[in-house]
């Protein structure tokens, strides 16, 4: 068995229920796991022996115990994200990602009683998709902090590497567009996600070099991508605040020129919680983008407070709804009527939509039924580099060619 450096703690009072849940991570691959029996022994747990990426409680429908238990947890500040033992209806278990989330805690999902290591292992996928790169947990695991000058020289040194994700037709699997997302091939500790770094790019103010550095690799890709007969865009990631630089234009129109390429073929997608004050500058730089033919998307939309005036109000072509509503799309119906008005809006206002997060069969097929088109996530493919995309998309296309 090839062991996981997940560290877990099972909250759990009922000794048989625990062993049971013990046993289950020890079964899927956890290489720590401990367990005890209430909120108040785990917390002293966690203050001798550190933090846990995962701890796994239970959250009964009757009396308030339960939250108490997840809200404590939350707030020490040492578990990374929770898996819940609870039976409560759809809506309230939304509430209750959103109130976690408010703590800076994820919920990886929900799970009955016994635990069984079939029914967690998707869930430890899931932790080490949206937190570890694929293929580096373990020196990941050790990676821990860097210096404003380091991460210059990183970006400087070209190891902030582009990654591709592709958007896909949900009905024929076609690809026409890809994300480019950043990823660091850090010479000690490999391939490191986002998590890892983008929020000391951010401190250091170093987001405007970041995304130069990145779309001149990704000019450099769509340029051989179309040599080879891939008609494709591209789609960029910009925090707000990158909206008031003034070097930002001139050094988009200057690669756009060099490599030879319009800017049609370029999506700028900008978070919605971003945008809760907007200046004149940036709404200046919006429709300067627009003007010269880039689309703009409005990103993670519905997790936000004001998604329905940022569409009033900016020139945005693209919806891209948040992962989280595509989740138990089988059992929720409040995330169904979420996607389907958002479709209408879209519709109504000339936009289209990208649903993020699809990660199985039945997820795309219930989209499908919903009259969704365009989608993203797992079930097409990973993010990949540059030499690897190249090789997916001519597979793809050889693959239609012989149909």
């Amino acid at each position: 068995m090839s062991f996981l450096p997940i560290r877990v703690l099972v909250v759990e009072d009922h000794p048989f229920k625990q062993l049971v849940a013990t046993q289950a991570f020890r079964e899927a691959g956890c290489d720590s796991v401990l367990g005890v029996a209430d909120v108040n022994t785990a917390l002293q747990l966690l203050d001798r022996t550190g933090p846990v990426d995962i701890v796994l409680c239970a959250l009964k429908e009757e009396g308030m115990q339960g939250l108490t238990t997840l809200e404590l947890l939350s707030r020490s500040q040492r578990v990374k994200s929770l898996i819940i033992c609870s039976v409560l209806a759809p809506d309230l278990q939304d509430a209750i990602d959103r109130m976690v989330g408010m703590l800076g805690v994820c919920v990886l999902g929900y799970v009955d009683v016994p635990v069984r290591a079939g029914s967690i292992t998707p869930l430890l996928s899931r932790y080490l998709e949206t937190t570890v790169a694929p293929g580096h947990a373990s020196q990941n695991a050790r990676y821990t902090t860097v210096s404003q000058a380091g991460l210059e020289q990183a970006i400087a040194g070209h190891e902030l590497k582009a990654f591709f994700q592709p958007k896909f037709n949900l009905a024929t699997g076609e690809v026409g567009s890809l994300e480019v997302l950043a990823r660091w091939a850090h010479p000690q500790y490999g391939v490191l996600c986002p998590a890892d770094f983008l929020p000391q790019v951010s401190q250091f103010g170093l987001m405007d070099e970041l995304f130069f550095a990145l779309l001149d690799q990704a000019l450099t890709f769509l340029q051989t991508a179309q040599a080879q007969g891939h008609m494709l865009s591209l789609a960029f990631n910009l925090e707000a605040q990158q909206l008031s630089s003034e070097s930002l234009l001139a050094h988009l129109g200057s690669a756009l020129a060099r490599y030879a390429i319009p800017a049609s073929c370029l999506t700028f997608e900008i978070t919605e919680s971003g945008l809760l004050e907007v200046s004149p500058r940036v709404l200046e730089t919006l429709i300067r983008l627009r003007m010269m033919g880039a689309g703009l998307s409005i990103d993670d939309f519905g997790i936000g407070y004001s998604s329905l005036e940022r569409l009033c109000l900016l020139p945005f072509t693209e919806i891209k709804l948040d992962a989280r509503f595509v989740r138990d799309l089988d059992r929720s119906p409040r995330n169904r009527a979420v996607i389907s008005s958002t479709l209408a809006l879209a519709e109504a206002l000339d936009m289209a939509v990208v649903v993020e997060g699809i990660e199985h069969e039945s997820q795309r097929q219930h989209l499908l039924k919903l009259g969704c088109q365009q989608g993203q996530g797992y079930l097409c493919a990973r993010p990949m580099d540059a030499t690897r995309t190249l090789s997916w998309l001519a597979m793809k296309l050889a693959s239609r060619s012989t149909l």
